[in-house]
Formats: C-alpha cells, structure tokens, sequence
C-alpha cells in the first residue's frame, strides 16, 4: 500500500465513490421509465422482481467504489483503474441501449462484453489487493444474471427487442 495521508485517502474514497454513482445517475436517467417498460416485457420464469433492481445496484456501485478506492491505494494501479473506468462507461452504456434504444442484439452484446471487462478488472484488482477482487465478485455474479436475463427478454420479445 501506498502510504497516503488519512486526509487524501478519505478524499480518495469519496471520489471513487462519487465516480461509481455518477455511472448509476447516467444508466438511472435512461431507466427513468424501465420499470414500466420492464413490466411490459414477456419474461422468463426466473427474472427477479423490478422492485429488486435498484437496491442491488445501489449496493453494487458502493462496492465497485470501495473496490477501487482498495486498488487505488496500492502502487502499480493505473492499468486496473483504467480498465474499471472502462468497464464503468460500458455498465452505464448498457441502460441507454436496452431501456431507451430498445437494441436487444446490441444490448446483449455489450453485456457480454461487460461481463468480460468485469471479470478482467476483478483479477486486476485481485492482484493488487485481493479484498478489492473480492467486492467485485457480487457484481460479476449480478451482471451474469443480467446477460441470461438481456439474451431472454431480447428472445422473448423481438417485436420490441429486436
């Protein structure tokens, strides 16, 4: 670890912080009406309930901050930050794609590669701190759940998805 003042290391957590909630605001704004339009969807079986959504994510992106906040911390960081803030872009993309452009192929797709980018920031972050790695582990697990939900609605639904 880096040794940093408590005062720049409070402020570190902050920024990682806002940065990871300012990701949410932008996917938020194109999930204004999702719940609406999520609920017009045919669904799966196994799709979890529209109420679920938001307190997960809530949670998820106060994760991938505290994530990168550990990483940060540590020398040697930058390519694992970059590839966070890559795969940040892409998590808030993914919303303005599915809910406002209603592009299932292309949705899915960018999930996927999400997926991806995610498990590549994980072992990045892993190997600078491994709890950094750790707390990510929830939000590959929700993402996977995300790309078997993006394939099923876009199937289900290719009039609206398609």
């Amino acid at each position: 670890m880096r040794v940093l003042s408590r005062k720049k290391q409070i402020l570190g957590l902050i920024g990682w912080l806002a940065l990871a909630y300012i990701a949410a605001a932008i996917g938020a704004v194109a999930s204004i009406n999702a719940a609406d339009f999520y609920a017009s969807l045919q669904q799966p079986t196994w799709a979890p309930p529209a109420w679920l959504f938001g307190p997960m994510w809530m949670t998820l992106y106060g994760l991938m901050g505290i994530a990168a906040w550990l990483a940060w911390r540590e020398p040697g960081a930058r390519p694992a930050l970059v590839m966070f803030l890559v795969q940040l872009a892409l998590n808030a993309l993914w919303s303005w794609l599915y809910f406002v452009w209603q592009l299932g192929a292309v949705s899915f797709i960018g999930v996927v590669v999400l997926w991806v980018m995610i498990a590549i920031t994980l072992v990045m972050f892993w190997r600078l701190k491994p709890l950094a790695g750790v707390l990510l582990l929830p939000y590959l697990a929700w993402v996977s759940l995300a790309c078997a939900l993006t394939w099923s609605t876009w199937q289900l639904n290719p009039q609206v998805l398609g």
